[in-house]
């Protein structure tokens, strides 16, 4: 009988879940459901649950799945179990991470490949990330989200820079830097929050919780019963993003916030304000929920 369960188990490749979505919902999705279940059944005090930045407004299936994810965790507030879940950015070093690439790609003499040269993400290292995470593990809070202080997004383009020069090279002259374009499903920034109005600080002071009006657990269980009927039905890669953008606030295209991320930029830029661009909203699918 556990008293604390940390859940990091998750399918994180972007572009490989965007080719695979029924995989990353079943892992994801409902291997975060069946270990919440177990985890009740085992009368386990706390659970955490390990999220992403990518879950925030997200524009690809795993940040989805990933959002959907908290969702179910804030929706288990009648629980004997306290169900929290902890979000942040990239992990330096970690498994899939920039930064071995990029030591690789120096190595071999370049060159070092970026997606876009506007890209800007959040990262802390592992350490850090373990030690916040583990700090989770003793707080007072029940069916909320933690968000871990990463500092200030740093640019691709600069940490690429930067690692060159590290290294011992110039960058651009004796190492060059290559756009390859962004990968389905990518975004140019990452966030980390729903809305500011709605995060308050702790006692700690890295660790800040967002209060987002939880779903009952009633209806997430319904989205998760339309989601299993899809999956079990065979639906296609597009069908269950759709139904996956019903269920999911705030989820959209890649294509569109990227769009919309590069208008706003030209703006700013023209010293023109703009307080919210139009967004495109999605269409409603014939498929109860």
């Amino acid at each position: 009988r556990p008293e604390v369960v940390f859940h990091a188990a998750a399918h994180k490749h972007v572009p490989l879940m965007e080719n695979n979505c029924d995989e990353a919902i079943l892992n994801n999705v409902f291997g975060t459901y069946n270990t919440v279940l177990a985890a009740e059944e085992a009368e386990v005090d706390r659970f955490v649950m390990i999220s992403t930045d990518k879950a925030v407004n997200p524009t690809n299936i795993m940040g989805a799945t990933k959002r959907l994810c908290e969702m179910i965790i804030q929706s288990r507030q009648n629980s004997a179990t306290d169900f929290v879940a902890v979000r942040f950015g990239n992990v330096l070093g970690s498994n899939g991470s920039v930064v071995p690439l990029f030591r690789r790609q120096i190595a071999e003499g370049g060159p070092v490949t970026i997606t876009d040269r506007r890209v800007i993400r959040y990262f802390m290292t592992i350490p850090e990330a373990s030690q916040l995470v583990l700090r989770t593990g003793t707080r007072a809070e029940r069916s909320d989200v933690y968000v871990l202080d990463m500092g200030k997004p740093i640019k691709i383009l600069d940490l690429a820079k930067k690692l060159i020069s590290l290294s011992g090279f110039e960058p651009e002259k004796d190492i060059a830097i290559k756009e390859i374009g962004l990968r389905p499903g990518e975004k140019l920034y990452e966030e980390l929050l729903v809305t500011a109005e709605t995060c308050r600080k702790t006692e700690d002071a890295r660790i800040f919780i967002e209060r987002t009006p939880p779903k009952p657990q009633e209806e997430v269980d319904r989205m998760l019963r339309a989601l299993r009927q899809a999956i079990d039905m065979k639906a296609n890669d597009a069908l269950i993003r759709e139904l996956m953008m019903r269920i999911v606030p705030g989820y959209r295209s890649a294509q569109e916030v990227n769009a919309q991320a590069a208008l706003t930029a030209e703006f700013k830029a023209a010293g023109i304000t703009i307080s919210e661009l139009p967004q495109i909203s999605v269409e409603p699918l014939g498929i109860p929920i």
